[in-house]
């Protein structure tokens, strides 16, 4: 069935016989066509000792197909002056092709090639093996990525969300071809994908095209996904990294909720205020930093000469995730002082919320970050296609209203209950002049 939103003239959804979703939206600024396919799967969806899956296959998919030869996936999109990739995260993976109108049919072609055909030769598992370790030390060797990883770890007691997309190191040194290849065929299924089309095409003429590609791909019987709760944490955590380096960080990381929760926009709201507004796109609204001169843990940090740099992170995600605020530490100071100045500034506001301004300058700021965002056919179809895998694509074209709803009561309410220092857990990383490595 076709669905058509009356308010998104060219926006068209449609379910394939095989279970394939199709979400099509008509952009004719340029003679340009972004396609997307995501798949329901993650680090969240991986049990212990298969930690990293998730990426590894991702790494895989670009390998070669029957149809593809792994020395021609990059040129059938680059002939057309176009762009691809691909990413991992907690909650899905992903593929793009971004390309002039006239490459659609080859870029379904190669999605529809990596969702049935890829062909995981040993040779290559062993190669990117080799890669994705030597990735996975280059992250412990920034101190920054490392802190966020055990800080993580730590936050959390049960949900998979604790484990970090790149895998453990001992699951990627044990794991093999047929764990790789065998998780590929479960997941790897049209009922279990979005396929997102936004650009300078026909919706009607392009969810054909969808089908002529996609559509003799048969469906598969998808894994059980027990909801796993994370227990409330009952006290204050810590985690310290002494380790070589120039460089002292510091973490203080709170439970967040979910992006469907009503407590979310609040909590977006919040943070706008005490980091600077970023949007809701982890594809690209990171790459441009926020605004921060009114910030309040911008003050309290940077212009105080305590840090060099201080941010906070609250990502849309389908469960409950992390609200995590990073700083920086200033040659000659210390992480007691920036961890004490950056817990003053959350209880002040977990005590007393913010003011009218305050509401009225971070609402505005982040209304300019979601335009900014969709200022492409990539981006467009980044976030459909996000929104449409952890929640559904109506909360994607709901954030402005989302965003414009939230008062000021609700953000006090919400500094109130999730900034509470029995559910914090805070990170330091300590630079060592030299050798030794204790954690």
């Amino acid at each position: 069935m076709s669905v058509e939103v009356p308010q998104f003239p060219g926006f068209r959804m449609t379910t394939l016989g095989n279970g394939l979703k199709v979400i099509v939206r008509e952009v004719h600024t340029a003679p340009l066509a972004s396609v997307w396919c995501w798949y329901k799967v993650g680090s969240k969806d991986e049990r212990p000792g298969l930690t990293g899956v998730s990426h590894w296959v991702e790494h895989m998919n670009f390998r070669g197909t029957t149809n593809i030869p792994r020395d021609q996936v990059k040129g059938i999109i680059e002939q057309f002056g176009g762009s691809w990739n691909g990413y991992t995260w907690i909650d899905q993976t992903t593929y793009l092709e971004t390309a002039t109108r006239d490459a659609l049919d080859r870029m379904l072609f190669i999605e529809a090639e990596r969702m049935g055909s890829c062909l995981y030769d040993p040779g290559d598992c062993e190669a990117e093996r080799t890669i994705i370790i030597s990735e996975l030390q280059g992250g412990e060797n920034d101190p920054d990525q490392l802190l966020d990883q055990e800080v993580t770890a730590t936050a959390f007691k049960a949900h998979p969300y604790r484990h970090p997309t790149i895998g453990w190191l001992t699951d990627l040194q044990s794991m093999s071809r047929d764990d790789l290849y065998g998780y590929y065929r479960r997941y790897y299924v049209p009922n279990n994908a979005t396929l997102v089309i936004v650009g300078d095409v026909d919706a009607g003429e392009a969810v054909r095209r969808a089908d002529q590609a996609f559509g003799a791909i048969p469906p598969g019987d998808l894994p059980a996904r027990p909801r796993l709760v994370e227990p409330e944490q009952l006290g204050e955590r810590r985690v310290t990294i002494r380790k070589e380096g120039t460089t002292a960080y510091f973490k203080a990381a709170f439970h967040a909720p979910a992006v469907t929760d009503a407590d979310f926009f609040p909590m977006l709201v919040l943070d706008a205020v005490l980091s600077g507004a970023k949007g809701m796109n982890i594809w690209s609204s990171f790459r441009t930093p926020p605004p921060q001169r009114s910030a309040r843990l911008y003050r309290a940090l940077v212009e105080r000469g305590l840090a060099s740099a201080v941010n906070a992170a609250l990502l849309p995600t389908e469960h409950p995730f992390l609200y995590v605020v990073s700083a920086t530490v200033n040659e000659g100071a210390s992480l007691d002082a920036v961890e004490a100045a950056t817990l003053a500034e959350l209880d002040a506001v977990r005590a007393r919320g913010i003011d009218a301004d305050e509401l009225a300058k971070a609402k505005s700021q982040l209304r300019a970050r979601l335009v900014f965002e969709n200022d492409s056919v990539t981006n467009i179809a980044h976030q459909i296609g996000y929104f449409e895998t952890i929640a559904g694509v109506d909360l994607y074209h709901e954030l402005p209203a989302r965003v414009a709803a939230v008062t000021a009561d609700e953000v006090a309410d919400v500094a109130a209950r999730y900034l509470q220092p029995s559910t914090r857990t805070l990170g330091w990383f300590e630079p060592l002049a030299g050798g030794g490595d204790a954690r």
